[in-house]
Order: structure tokens, then sequence, then C-alpha cells
């Protein structure tokens, strides 16, 4: 259908208002068009003719601008009234990129590299804390501040695999072939080991590289989707490191660090920090991005996490572990705004990725008896159902009470320990770009949930609008948190903001 003489007096700032509506919501033109085709692909506009709608060159029909509109969760009017928007549709940026807020450090003079280089080792020494463990902090404040955005090793991974998707087992022993890697088998079980912090769990080596070549455990065979990873990793070691044998023994369990030996026997982490080690990590992770950046390639990945709705059961289709397609839906989709959880009990987060600087339950330096049960990560850790479920939660913050919504789900590790996934998003910006109040929505839902113990209905209003947000995003698991009780989280069960509180009154 063409479109009509009076739609065309009205257009005056369409192109400008989608243009902009797309830049603020991080899509490409290409995820638009895709958008559109899903609502309806006979007036859905091909990526061409979006950019000339963009450009003022083409008018939408009136079906295809509800189309879009429908996309945005607009009312086509909307695009056809004759006011500019007063201010910039597009987000203005903060002042970090993500991860906790920095500080200025001054005077300059006492932060400079000869006197950090002497004075943290000698920090880290009276803390207790190890150089493994400053490298972990290190690598995840690098990763949120880059909001786990890395498209050298992206790049990397897609010249190796050319993004083909999925990769079977015969796909990446060939590759494994081609960086001169053979593979042999090795045969040993789980064993339980103390870890650093004092924890009890069943760990079992998975893999390790040593001569050109490399050694997988046989365990490995009944667990075709860890199989794969971990080859994936090591192909990633070769292309990215040359082999130089920095690459640490891997192992799967509860363990929450430390270095293993081929033996399965853990080197509990000394005070001293150790340049190797910090190095180590960092090409460690370096390698584990490279994986699933081979395993799910970022195109392709996001094309089909855009046709799921970003359901956690994608990772089926792509033939990978729901670890590894959680992970990879905060590097490849368009929000930025997410987080990503790994907790085993009693009370352990193994990995952790903070996109918007979401307050952590409790550090990955010590283990907390009493974390707030109320946190999805947490409460799934005792379910027996292997279900995946979502929850909005309200969250104090240092700028006030914040929406969260998540997607979580129980599996089981190669060395027989249960460990909860959760990938979520900070609701805040999304409800802000659609023009919300976030803060007061929060604020409403906090308050909602204090007067009733902690777990509220959320209101009409408030759900109609987050139901929304889960179309825009196209993010189905946020509509299904909506229709549930919201729950009230916080980051330390001292400060309980519940009443009564969950570990009864405390001082």
């Amino acid at each position: 259908m063409k479109a009509s003489k009076s739609l065309i007096r009205q257009s005056h700032f369409l192109g400008t208002k989608i243009r902009n509506l797309r830049k603020q919501n991080n899509l490409t033109m290409e995820d638009l068009s895709a958008r559109c085709i899903r609502v309806d692909p006979d007036s859905a506009p091909s990526v061409s003719y979006l950019s000339m709608i963009e450009r003022g060159k083409r008018t939408p029909s009136l079906d295809m601008l509800e189309v879009i509109a429908a996309v945005f969760q607009k009312d086509a009017d909307w695009f056809l009234d004759d006011e500019p928007q007063a201010e910039a549709i597009a987000p203005v940026k903060s002042e970090t990129k993500g991860g906790i807020p920095g500080m200025p450090l001054e005077p300059s003079f006492l932060f400079s590299n000869d006197i950090l280089q002497i004075a943290i080792p000698e920090l880290l020494s009276q803390a207790g804390v190890s150089g493994r463990q400053f490298a972990h902090l290190l690598i995840r404040a690098y990763q949120e501040h880059h909001q786990n955005h890395f498209p050298d090793l992206e790049r990397a991974a897609e010249e190796v695999g050319q993004k083909r998707m999925p990769l079977s087992v015969e796909d990446l022993t060939a590759l494994l072939k081609k960086q001169g890697l053979g593979v042999r088998w090795f045969r040993q079980p789980p064993k339980g080991v103390i870890d650093e912090l004092g924890v009890y769990s069943k760990n079992i080596i998975s893999s390790y590289l040593e001569d050109g070549v490399l050694f997988l455990n046989e365990t490995l065979k009944d667990f075709p989707t860890r199989l794969k990873y971990e080859m994936a990793v090591h192909i990633g070691h070769c292309v990215l490191h040359t082999k130089d044998g920095y690459q640490t023994v891997k192992a799967v369990g509860g363990s929450h660090g430390g270095k293993f030996n081929k033996a399965g026997d853990i080197n509990t982490a000394s005070t001293m920090v150790n340049a190797k080690n910090i190095l180590r990590a960092w090409r460690s992770f370096e390698s584990s991005f490279f994986a699933g950046a081979l395993l799910c390639p970022r195109v392709p990945f996001r094309q089909l996490l855009d046709r799921m709705g970003y359901e956690i059961d994608v990772h089926k289709q792509v033939g990978v572990s729901a670890s590894v397609a959680m992970r990879r839906m905060t590097a490849v989709s368009p929000y930025s705004h997410w987080h990503y959880f790994d907790a085993y009990s009693p009370g352990k987060l193994k990995a952790v990725y903070r996109g918007n600087g979401i307050p952590l339950p409790w550090g990955n330096l010590s283990a907390v008896d009493d974390p707030c049960p109320q946190w999805a990560v947490f409460r799934k850790i005792n379910e027996e159902v292997n279900v995946s479920s979502a929850q909005i939660s309200i969250l104090d913050t240092v700028t006030g009470p914040r929406i969260y919504c998540c997607e979580s789900i129980k599996v089981n590790d190669m060395a027989g320990n249960g460990h909860v996934l959760t990938a979520g998003i900070d609701l805040n910006p999304a409800l802000e770009t659609k023009g919300n109040n976030a803060e007061e929505m929060a604020q409403t839902l906090k308050d909602a949930c204090v007067s009733k113990g902690g777990v509220a209905t959320i209101p009409k209003n408030i759900r109609t609008e987050l139901s929304s947000v889960s179309r825009i995003l196209n993010i189905n698991w946020i509509d299904r948190g909506a229709q549930e009780p919201a729950q009230l989280i916080c980051s330390k069960s001292a400060n309980c903001p519940r009443t009564p509180c969950c570990y009864g009154n405390r001082g």
C-alpha cells in the first residue's frame, strides 16, 4: 500500500523519530527489519527501504508504520505529529560505562604506576587477598567497564569459526587439528577438595594442554556441550597465546578458585601476589570469551536470540550449555544493562558479571553464611525442579531503588554439583527510555513490598509498562516475571528491609 497524501503531509519528523528510537534501543537496521517481519511479514520494511524512510526519502504506508510502531510500543500517531522531540531521544551516556562507579584518585602522584606496583602487593598481603583473587577483581572491573564487549576477541573467533553455528564436536576436532593439536583421553573421577574459602565441593579435572596434545577427561563424552566448550577454550588459547604454556589445568566443580594440578589437587592460594597468576587469569578469561564467541558467533546468535525472545532454552538449538548461552546474551544483546551470576551452595558466587553495577549479595573474596535468600539465584539452589523461572526484584542501590528482572535455572555440572545460573537486566534504563519515571516506579514497588512483608503483587499500571518493555526489548521472561509477585531483595542480609527480617531481629 502506498503512503497516502495525508500521511505524507504529517511525516515531517517520522524518519528522525524512527532512527532515534532505533539507536536508543541499540538496534541495527537489520535488527529492526527482522523485528518488523515477525510482527507482520507482509507489511514489514526491508533494510534498504527502512534506510530510505529514516533519511526522509520514502514515507511508509500506514500498515508499515503500524508495524514499526508495534515494535517500539508506540501509537502510530506519535510518529505523525508536527512536534520534534524537546530533548534528544538518544540517551545520555553516563560517566561510567558499567560496573561500580569509580572515584578520582588524588593526589595523583600517589597513584603513579611505580607507587601502585609497590603498594598493592603490600596491601593485598595484609588483607589476605591472593594474586589470583586480585586478578579476578581486576578482570571483572575491566569486563564491566567495557560492558562485556571485546571486538578483537570476537573477530579472532569469527576468523577461526567463519561464523558457523552450531559447531559439532567433529568441527571442533578439525579446528584443533588446524592448530596442530592432537587429542588424547584420560580417565579421572571427581574428588572432593577444600578451596581457598574453606568450602568443600566435588571437582573434576576436565582437560589440560601438554606438549602439543590436548588431554580430555573421558567423562566429557557424557557432557557433549561441556566437551565442545573445553575444545573451544583450548583453540582460543592456541590462537591468542600461541600455546605459551600459561593456560592452567581446567577443572569443573564448586571450587571458588585456586590452581589445580593434573592429579586434581588444589593449591590453596598464598597471600603473595604473583605476576604470573594475574597473567594466567587474564589469558584464561580471554580464552573463555573466545570460546563463547566461537560457539555462539555474535550476529547469528543475536539473530537467534531475537527470534526466540531470549529464552534460556535457546542453548539447545545451538548445542551449547545454558551457561555459555546466558553469558553470551550479555555480550551480544543490543541492551547494555545485563548481569550474570553462577552460584554454588552454600554461599559462593563462582562467576559474576555486573554490566550495570548491581550490588553483589556478597563479595567473592569471603564466604558468607547469610546471603539474602530472596535473590532468585539463591532461592533456586535448594529447588529440585530444573525449570527456568523469572523474577522481578527491587533492590536499593546508592542511587535509590531499582527494578531488576532475571531468569534463573538450576543445572548440574559434570562433577555432580548443583548450581544456579542467572541472567538478568536492570529495567530502570529501559523504563526511562520509554518515558517513564523509573525511580518513582521503583519506589512504588518497594513501598508495596515493604507493606506486604517483602513480597507484593505488581500494580496493574506498572505491570503494563513492564510488559510493554518486554516487547520492546524482545525478552519474553520480563513479561513472565511481571505476572508474578515482586520480591524485595538486599545486598546484605544485615540490612534486610523486610519486616520481619529474613534472619530474625538484628541489632
